[in-house]
């Protein structure tokens, strides 16, 4: 069949692209800047122009696109939907598949750092019993997936597309590992194909209780800390799960637009001390943003909160789970919390640094977790 096709792909953006970004970058008309001496009003006007400016003289997307290149890409079609992936195999025949699902506003650029290692781990510090084959699809709508033309992209669809691609691949059993919208996605992955899951990896786990009437002071310090979250940092997620369409008419046309919604993120969510050059250089972080912009996915991508945003699930799963809880994850649970929903918990860690993003922000630490959590399953076997 024609939609069973896995097609090569290579990134070439053209050049043409890249001037119309310069150009518009260029023509950039600003706004005042804020009132206040802080990000309580978003991202300032000072640091956007410094971004914008380096973005605009410095950045050379052309370097990430090398990056990226190295790696064996694919796209294929599944369920009516063309999907890019990487498809790294390791050089020991015998590794563990791995599937690792991104999020918003991540992409495939997450896990870049991570590949070498996972898959030729005795290259890296590691051994051979610690090799996965790698497989990172980006979800429908982000990068150079196809944008969905319809409703009903949600999180359970897209675990059945993962699931029939990993198939595709020849990879019946397999183990899954997400966070952000690649969390539900992978436990949905585990809840509607518990057969194909060997078990699931997650670095964002929702699993905080209501009906705890008379909290303690370690669980009421969570609470007042998921509220502050609510309060002050999720405005974005409102728009994207009520008017993504209207949003998007700004991040279509403005890439100054587009980056700073995302670079408010970058400060809130990762590992950096309020200042998201501390957590990564500069040049990747646009490299995130770039892809944004040149695949126009601004709107489609914030599409995925309207399709699931109110209606994620985190049902209970009775096959081997691991979490690793980083310090700058916006929720964290307890693990008394998450072993209510995720009984054979057979793996819990919570590394030193670290944020949202993280495989991207701590690269050598995620392969760790990655290694412990193999191995936690190998010494049940």
């Amino acid at each position: 069949m024609a939609d069973a096709a896995v097609t090569p792909f290579t990134i070439a953006i053209p050049d043409a692209d890249l001037a119309d970004l310069h150009e518009r970058l260029a023509r950039t008309r600003w706004p005042e800047r804020e009132t206040v001496s802080d990000w309580s009003q978003g991202v300032p006007l000072e640091t956007a122009r410094q971004v914008v400016d380096h973005w605009r003289t410095v950045y050379d997307w052309r370097r990430c696109e090398a990056a990226l290149n190295r790696w064996p890409q694919f796209r294929t079609r599944i369920d009516g939907l063309g999907i890019h992936f990487f498809h790294v195999r390791s050089v020991h025949a015998d590794a563990v598949p791995l599937l690792l699902t991104h999020g918003w506003p991540g992409s495939v650029l997450e896990f870049l750092k991570t590949i070498g290692p996972l898959t030729d781990p005795q290259a890296h510090g590691g051994a051979a019993e610690d090799a996965f084959h790698v497989v990172i699809p980006a979800l429908p709508g982000y990068g150079f997936s196809d944008k969905p033309d319809g409703p009903g992209w949600t999180v359970e669809r897209i675990a059945d597309a993962w699931a029939a691609l990993m198939a595709r691949l020849g990879y019946n059993h397999f183990l899954a590992q997400g966070g952000d919208w690649g969390s539900p996605v992978t436990v949905q992955l585990a809840e509607r194909h518990p057969a194909r899951i060997r078990s699931i990896h997650l670095n964002l786990v929702a699993a905080v209780p209501h009906d705890i009437a008379e909290p303690t002071e370690e669980e009421q310090a969570i609470f007042d800390a998921l509220a502050r979250h609510r309060r002050w940092n999720t405005g974005y997620s409102t728009q994207q799960s009520t008017r993504p369409q209207t949003l998007g008419y700004g991040l279509a046309d403005s890439p100054v637009g587009q980056a700073m919604w995302i670079y408010d993120k970058y400060r809130f969510w990762m590992d950096c001390d309020g200042d998201p050059v501390k957590a990564m250089p500069l040049d990747d972080l646009l490299d995130n943003t770039t892809l944004y912009w040149l695949t126009n996915s601004g709107t489609s991508s914030a599409r995925l909160y309207w399709e699931s945003f109110h209606q994620v699930r985190y049902p209970a799963l009775d096959l081997p789970v691991g979490v690793s809880l980083f310090p700058h994850e916006s929720i964290r649970p307890l693990r008394r919390w998450v072993e209510r929903l995720y009984p054979d918990l057979v793996y819990w860690n919570e590394p030193a640094a670290g944020g949202h993003f993280a495989a991207w922000e701590q690269p050598e630490s995620f392969v760790r977790e990655m290694r412990g959590w193999a191995a936690a399953l190998r010494a049940r076997a």
